[in-house]
Parts: structure tokens; sequence; C-alpha cells
């Protein structure tokens, strides 16, 4: 049957036993002398032996003493070590957990390269939050996320304390399933105004800027799917229901998993990606590296 005892009960013993006595002990724990007294006989009781005895105007330990008093060392120590290996451990887990907002119009592919530099590092924890930009921001000065990826730099708002950080910029072009291939590379760009066609929805801050494309062209496609979600978008398009643009960045894995071919490029027409935190100079050790590294 394991003795059941009170660590507090332990302690006062172990300052009597350091200290020499019932009175010191009673100054350095700021107590009156029976309540440690009181403290000490019950840890005796508790575990049903004495551990301290007279000796001349002092007391000495018993052996049953000296064997509680090195695991009272022992307990202690480790006692005192607990508070910095708690922070340690914390700091590390904070440090490795990483909490990133996604603006919902962001290629997931993209998302996915542009998180390299941390995503390979051993013991990471990432947590991917997708939602509308607004929201995200939200959630960022609030602290909930670590920080915002996003197809647009943070608006002006003297209420939120937000900075942009840019990661960097690609190219747009046209990209095509197999049914509409032929068709759509055929006298390409006009060309578009014979295929079916899917479009990022205005969400997506390159909307604006295809959009513009498309009518510095004169072109006027029947858009047969507008689409909040990238992956959605490709999805749809890699069954067949129409053609669609996309950020050349990621234009191997694009034509590997969806089965499309480029068709031409989008040209003058690019895809932004930003980094938005609450902090000029980051603080956060996996989005510093995450900066530095596009920067």
């Amino acid at each position: 049957m394991t003795t059941r005892f009170n660590y507090r009960h332990l302690y006062y013993f172990w300052v009597v036993a350091h200290e020499g006595g019932m009175t010191k002990a009673a100054a350095r724990l700021d107590v009156a002398v029976q309540t440690v007294s009181a403290q000490v006989h019950e840890l005796e009781h508790a575990l049903g032996h004495q551990l301290l005895r007279p000796a001349g105007r002092g007391l000495t330990l018993t052996e049953a003493g000296q064997a509680a008093l090195r695991q009272a060392d022992e307990i202690f120590r480790l006692g005192d070590q607990l508070p910095e290996l708690v922070g340690q451990t914390a700091r590390s887990a904070q440090a490795q957990r990483l909490v990133v907002g996604l603006s919902d119009g962001l290629p997931k592919l993209a998302v996915r390269t542009l998180l390299e530099p941390v995503t390979a590092l051993a013991g990471l924890r990432l947590v991917c939050h997708e939602d509308n930009f607004d929201d995200l921001l939200a959630d960022l000065a609030l602290h909930r996320l670590d920080v915002v990826l996003a197809d647009r730099g943070a608006p002006p708002n003297p209420n939120l304390r937000l900075y942009s950080h840019p990661l960097g910029h690609s190219p747009m072009a046209w990209y095509a399933p197999k049914a509409w291939e032929s068709l759509a590379r055929s006298g390409f760009p006009a060309s578009l105004d014979k295929v079916p066609v899917l479009l990022p929805s205005h969400h997506a801050a390159v909307r604006l800027r295809l959009d513009q494309w498309l009518e510095r062209n004169s072109l006027h496609p029947q858009v047969v799917g507008e689409f909040d979600d990238s992956a959605l978008l490709k999805t749809f398009a890699s069954g067949g229901m129409g053609v669609f643009p996309a950020t050349t960045m990621i234009h191997d894995e694009l034509t590997k998993t969806y089965q499309v071919r480029r068709i031409g490029e989008c040209t003058g027409v690019e895809e932004y990606f930003y980094a938005i935190n609450t902090e000029r100079r980051a603080q956060h050790p996996l989005v510093q590296k995450l900066l530095s590294v596009h920067r």
C-alpha cells in the first residue's frame, strides 16, 4: 500500500533538517515554532517512523530521517528546476507552433510553396485557418493568428496596427483540361471566347486584373463558374468544366495534380503574395524565418 503524505509537511521537515532545529526553521519560514513542530509530527505519523530526535539543545536525524532527507533533497531540487523546465518547454512549443490565416482566394498550391521554409522543420505544428480577408485581419489583431497569408496587403486602418510584408509575385497563365485544350490553344487568346471559362470570384485580388486583361484583349468569354476556393476551381476544371487562369509558380504541380496544360500567357497580369502580422519586425521565430527566406 502506497504511503500518502503532505508535501507541505515534508517541506517543513526539510527546512528543520537543514537549519538544525525548530526555532531556526520557524524563523526562516516566518511561522510559530509550534506550527513547525506540528507539521513535522504529522509527517512522522504519515510515514510511521520518527525522523528527528533530541540531541543536546538541538535535534538530530534518525536513520529514517536521514533517508527522508536524502529523498526530500532530490524532490525539492527537482521542484526548483520545475519553473525553468516548464518555461523552456512552453517557449519551445510556442516557437514550433505556427497558426496561419489563409485568405480564401489564395491558391492552395502556392500556399504550400510559400510555407516551405518552415514546413520542413522538425517538431513543427502547423495550424491553418481559411477565411475571408477581413475576418482574418480581425483575428490577427486579436492575436488569434501568428500571421496571415493573402493576395494583398492590409489596408490602412488606424484601429488595427498591421504590417504587410511582400513575399513575391508570379505571372498568370491560362490552363485547359484535355477536353478543351485543342480548341483553346488554337488562335489564343481570341479562342477564349469559344470555350467555357472558370474564374476566381471577386474575393480574389487578381480577379480585377484578369477582368481588365480580358477587356484589353476585347474578350467576352462565357464564364461558367466563379469560385472563392482556388482548389475547388481547379478540381472542376480538371473534370472538364472549362479553361482557367492560374499562377505559373505552381505550374509543375498544377499540370501533374490536375492533368491540365498551359495554353497561353496572361501577359501583364501577376498574382501577389503577402504575409501580414502585428509587428513591424516579426517576433515569432517561424514568422521571422518565413519573411527572411522570401525577402
